[in-house]
């Protein structure tokens, strides 16, 4: 049976973050969400999410960084293919978490190992300025659990592609334990990458607004 109630993994997840998601207004799980828990989100198991646009994926992340910071298992590194996006994840994490621990931003400087970082918790970066801190040996990547790739479908990116399949392929060597989550909106190969990943595939097709296609035509829209 899904847990599909935040009331549900209470006793699976630290009290602060039950806490802070009960705040956030968080009650019910989505379906993907639910069935991330089942396939051992809480219990460390490396997942490759497949969900809609808007269907929940980020908190999957949030469950497997919190959980694992706040049970002293490691440090986090969230992956997203964008400065941009590193920015907005990094200010939304901190309003919600950062009483509970250190959320560090790191897209800058690819000739620095950001030293500075090994007091995080929480480590936002882009794909290239990880495989940089990996080049510079930062000592701290030895301390992380939990890896987060958003966006993961774009290793099939021509330019960022090499890159983050690169990243991936060292990060899984370096980090025998690591909790790989990869998050995708769109990827046409999921059973695949799951496997080449070595992570249980969570798929689902729902989505909060329903879908309807149809053709545009002299100002009348003609649905399928």
């Amino acid at each position: 049976m899904l847990m599909d109630t935040l009331e549900s993994i209470k006793e699976k997840i630290p009290e602060q973050l039950h806490s802070v998601l009960h705040k956030e207004g968080i009650d019910e799980l989505r379906p993907a969400q639910a069935k991330a828990i089942k396939a051992g989100l809480l219990e460390g198991k490396s997942l490759l999410v497949c969900t809609p646009t808007a269907s929940g994926k980020t908190l999957v992340a949030e469950l497997a960084f919190m959980n694992a910071i706040l049970n002293r298992k490691g440090k986090a590194v969230y992956i997203v293919p964008l400065k941009a996006l590193a920015n907005e994840k990094y200010k939304d994490f901190r309003r919600k978490y950062d009483h509970l621990m250190k959320i560090g931003i790191s897209i800058g400087d690819f000739d620095s190992s950001d030293p500075y970082l090994h007091t995080y918790d929480l480590i936002i970066t882009t794909s290239e300025k990880l495989d940089s801190l990996i080049r510079h040996h930062a000592p701290w990547l030895r301390d992380v659990s939990v890896v987060i790739v958003d966006e993961i479908h774009l290793m099939n990116d021509p330019g960022r592609g090499p890159t983050l399949e690169i990243l991936i392929t060292i990060l899984k060597q370096l980090l025998k334990r690591v909790q790989l989550i990869g998050l995708s909106a769109t990827i046409g190969n999921e059973k695949e990458l799951s496997e080449w990943l070595d992570a249980k595939l969570v798929h689902d097709d729902w989505r909060p607004v329903e879908l309807h296609k149809g053709v545009y035509l002299e100002g009348k829209i003609e649905f399928e």
